[in-house]
């Protein structure tokens, strides 16, 4: 029996991400699609619970079934996976994301935030993104590169509890200079609200904000970004820091 694997993203079902991860899978196995019917990045691990949730039927063709679900990426995975997979998911993938889901940005990213929930299924996942905004973004160099980490993982399996972080740099195939298997970079967003005034004279405010990391190592997955590698961090979502254990002891002298 062919691999199930179930697809979504943040950026909704009708991106060119998504379409360029599904054709890929395609290759591999048998493929159920469910992604939001809009746009929902930097819904991190959030979940619909004050309004009904919504799925439409977008294609049904041998090997691939699509749907786009009113919700967020988590809510498309876990409907997924009870009410609309055949049988249970072999590999969740999630993307290709238009923009870098990198270093912190992690924790904001619905495409990622799709990726942990799969871990705490049970499922291996693997999140891409390519570091390109554009809702015309070229997806095409970054086939080869879901091709073999796609491949890889249901070859290999991931070990438990453990999802991959792929980022994808802005280049051609021939500039790529390969993989590298990273650590998460420290850097932050130093976000700022702009205030507005909208045309009835009251005021608003929206988010603007930079990136900044400073300084990364060479084992990070920002310094191999800007030096023309892929990036893949392991991730988990067991938030423990273990060497606090033993510098915290004291807190417990009560």
């Amino acid at each position: 029996m062919k691999p199930l694997i179930l697809i979504t993203n943040d950026d909704g079902y009708a991106a060119r991400g998504i379409q360029a991860l599904t054709e890929v899978a395609r290759e591999f196995g048998e493929v159920v699609v469910m992604a939001p019917a809009q746009n929902a990045s930097a819904k991190s691990l959030s979940l619909t619970t004050k309004v009904p949730i919504r799925v439409r039927d977008i294609r049904q063709e041998e090997g691939l079934s699509s749907y786009a679900c009113d919700g967020t990426p988590v809510d498309c995975l876990k409907l997924a996976v009870e009410h609309f997979c055949p049988r249970r998911p072999d590999l969740v993938l999630s993307g290709i994301n238009h923009g870098s889901n990198s270093s912190i940005n992690i924790l904001y990213s619905g495409t990622m935030g799709a990726v942990l929930e799969a871990t705490t299924l049970g499922f291996p996942a693997i999140g891409f993104s390519l570091l390109h905004h554009s809702p015309d973004a070229d997806f095409e160099p970054s086939q080869p590169i879901v091709r073999h980490l796609v491949s890889h993982v249901l070859d290999h399996g991931l070990p438990p509890d453990v999802a991959l972080n792929v980022n994808i740099p802005r280049l051609a195939s021939a500039d790529i200079k390969g993989i590298r298997l990273c650590r998460q970079s420290k850097a932050q967003w130093r976000d700022s609200f702009e205030k507005r005034i909208d045309p009835l004279g009251r005021p608003y405010w929206w988010l603007t904000g930079k990136f900044v990391c400073d300084n990364p190592t060479t084992d990070s997955d920002e310094w191999a970004l800007a030096h023309g590698y892929v990036s893949v961090v392991p991730i988990h979502t067991d938030y423990t820091d273990f060497p606090a254990l033993e510098s915290l002891q004291s807190i417990q002298q009560f």
